[in-house]
């Protein structure tokens, strides 16, 4: 049994990485900032740790102890300006990895995301080599490329770290799947060009077992992608999603070029652009497989939705 640190532990990622921590026999400490956090991750059987994320002052010593640190914490607002986006998702990083050397923690695994990539051009087929790409006009892009430099830079002896990178993470309780929804349901939504690009998703229990697997066997310094490994039409995937939540409103159509005017970056970039990412890196290196199929996610989709409606 090791004892294990989690930032961005009460987030949708973050609870099923809880979840799978302690089914494996692990101590699993959180950190939290709110009374409301707390309650989440103690309902879930883990040790909240009152803390700012920026300040690692405030929680460096409920990470000592620690065999690793699991960095999920991030701005997630992708509207949010970028003086947010830097002060959450590269300082928030930065304090990360500070709390964590100064811990003497020995591994840490951050979460990242194929959106450090992005700057307005199609990824397709990539794989790790790929640059990152801090010069994004999307500030919610530039400093997740910004934060994951950091954390691979921080590699060397006695600290490992890695990045972990699933693509539109989906399943039970996705924010992002659930605002999508809400959106067609209230006419916020329009397929780009018809939306039927090729494109990587990852449930989530597969992004955990990423993250897992990176503690375990991941090269210093190195990235990793993991998805579904199985590629879906963007319209097709959200399409099945929206049946499942009973979203029957009609979707209309919008081209790229009006799309241009009134969608901002990365919103726009997701909903009109190819994105298909290479995992043979994460098969090769980690032993990475998705555990989960896409049929039996949506399965699970289908099951919470059906429990919540009654």
């Amino acid at each position: 049994m090791a004892q294990t640190f989690i930032t961005g532990g009460s987030g949708f990622i973050g609870r099923r990485l809880v979840r799978r921590l302690l089914a494996d026999g692990h101590a699993v400490r959180v950190l939290v900032r709110s009374a409301a956090s707390a309650g989440v991750v103690a309902g879930l059987g883990a040790e909240p740790v009152h803390g700012d994320l920026t300040d690692p002052e405030t929680w460096r010593t409920g990470v000592e102890g620690s065999e690793v640190l699991f960095h999920l914490a991030a701005e997630t607002d992708i509207t949010a300006d970028r003086e947010r986006q830097e002060l959450i998702t590269v300082g928030g990083t930065r304090a990360a990895l500070q709390a964590a050397r100064q811990a003497g923690v020995a591994r840490f695994v951050h979460c990242g995301s194929e959106a450090a990539l992005l700057a307005g051009t199609p990824l397709v087929d990539v794989d790790e080599s790929a640059p990152l790409r801090p010069d994004s006009e999307a500030a919610y892009c530039a400093t997740k490329a910004q934060a994951e430099a950091l954390v691979l830079a921080a590699d060397g002896p006695g600290f490992t770290t890695v990045s972990i990178r699933p693509r539109f993470v989906w399943g039970p309780e996705s924010s992002l799947v659930e605002g999508l929804v809400d959106a067609a349901r209230n006419g916020r939504f329009a397929w780009i060009d018809g939306g039927r690009h090729l494109t990587d998703v990852t449930f989530v229990d597969n992004a955990v077992e990423g993250l897992v697997l990176g503690w375990r066997h991941g090269r210093p310094g190195q990235a990793y992608f993991v998805t579904d490994q199985h590629r879906v039409s963007l319209r097709d995937f959200l399409e099945e999603n929206f049946a499942i939540y009973g979203v029957d409103a009609a979707i209309p159509d919008m081209d790229a070029g009006t799309a241009a005017d009134v969608i901002p970056v990365p919103a726009r970039w997701f909903l009109e652009q190819t994105c298909t990412l290479r995992t043979d890196k994460a098969v090769t290196e980690l032993g990475y497989q998705a555990i989960v199929t896409q049929a039996a996610g949506l399965d699970a989709v289908r099951d919470r939705v059906a429990r919540v409606a009654g």
